[in-house]
């Protein structure tokens, strides 16, 4: 049981940051981004945020380091702009 809320609380922040961001984009860009789903863009923040939050404890040796969060920040804006802003594929 304390793996598991360990594993929950490692991945908190990233759940956390996503969440918020998504919806922060889709009240912010509601026009630019009405064909885009909440989910969709929840899921691609999340585990953008997520492989983050593992690069950091892999390359730092600890969770919860500033520079993690703030990787993770920028990683949760890439991804919400690729998958809400980016052109749509040809084809």
């Amino acid at each position: 049981m304390d793996a598991f809320w360990h594993v929950l609380n490692f991945f908190g922040p990233a759940l956390g940051v996503a969440a918020w961001a998504s919806v922060g984009a889709k009240l912010l860009w509601w026009r630019a981004l009405k064909p885009v789903s909440w989910l969709s863009l929840m899921l691609w923040a999340t585990l953008s945020c997520a492989m983050v939050s593992v690069a950091g404890l892999l390359v730092f040796g600890v969770d919860g380091k500033t520079v993690t969060y703030g990787a993770m920040v920028l990683a949760c804006a890439l991804s919400l702009w690729w998958r809400g802003f980016r052109p749509p594929a040809a084809g």
